[in-house]
């Protein structure tokens, strides 16, 4: 079976900095898919390259068996997308700003408006979508962004921190209809989180990052059993790594508080 990612040897340095260091690893179709590691591990480098958004210096990467060297279009067209950083117009009412992602992946004009009513029932912001999103908390925040990266019907949903910031019953509202959308449209996820129970919760296998390099990869259990007795996914980070994961609390809110933690994300990153 053709993985639905396939990364070979990649490579990609910030002038003497190697963020991401001769990394390999393949996702399954249909799996959910957790990279995880400490802020500068190379998960927000790596996702840039495999969604295009970085040009490949060395190695390759597969979507589908597309290769972002040589079929980026095609790939962009497999993918959706929720960046760290603010993807949505805060000027725009929720459904305009679906709309206007529907336009830029070119969802036929006859099945725009479907679409649009789908992923905004999907996220259960139908009786919302003519607020301004700047008036949404920071929950509808996000799941505004899953409806904008649904739209187009993704092969591959990716997840970079989705629900930093977002207080424990936001961040389980957006987690379930991840969940309930993989199920029902057999998506392949890849997603990275700071929070370790959502990576045991959710993810199928994890891949373990420290340094731009690979530590550890494998499934969730199977890491915590070969980590010690008892042991958590926070174990095995600490085991990697030598380090403990900061959680600090980022500032909670609506629009103003997502568009500063992210701010301070990609800062870190």
């Amino acid at each position: 079976m053709t993985p639905a990612v396939d990364i070979r040897g990649l490579s990609y340095s910030f002038g003497s900095h190697r963020a991401v260091d001769d990394l390999t690893l393949a996702i399954e179709p249909g799996e959910c898919f957790g990279l995880l590691g400490p802020n500068g591990a190379g998960k927000t480098t790596t996702i840039r390259l495999l969604n295009t958004l970085l040009p490949l210096q060395r190695g390759d990467v597969a979507i589908f068996g597309r290769s972002v060297r040589t079929h980026a279009m095609l790939v962009r067209r497999l993918i959706g997308y929720v960046p760290q950083q603010l993807s949505i117009e805060g000027d725009l009412t929720g459904r305009e700003n679906v709309e206007w992602f529907a336009r830029l992946f070119d969802v036929p004009r006859r099945e725009r408006k479907a679409r649009v009513d789908e992923v905004l029932d999907m996220v259960n912001l139908r009786s919302d979508e003519s607020r301004l999103a700047s008036t949404y908390s920071g929950g509808m925040v996000r799941r505004l962004e899953l409806a904008q990266a649904l739209v187009n019907r993704p092969a591959l949903l990716v997840l970079d921190e989705p629900t930093v910031g977002l207080d424990p019953v936001a961040r389980d509202s957006v987690w379930r209809r991840v969940a309930q959308m993989q199920r029902d449209h057999d998506m392949t996820v890849l997603l990275t989180t700071h929070y370790m129970e959502e990576a045991d919760a959710l993810c199928d296998r994890v891949a373990l990052m420290h340094k731009g390099a690979l530590r550890a990869l494998g499934a969730p259990d199977d890491l915590k059993a070969a980590t010690g007795v008892r042991a958590t996914l926070e174990d095995v980070f600490r085991h990697h790594t030598g380090e403990t994961l900061d959680e600090a609390d980022a500032e909670k809110g609506g629009l103003r508080g997502v568009r500063a933690t992210r701010r301070t994300a990609r800062r870190l990153g």
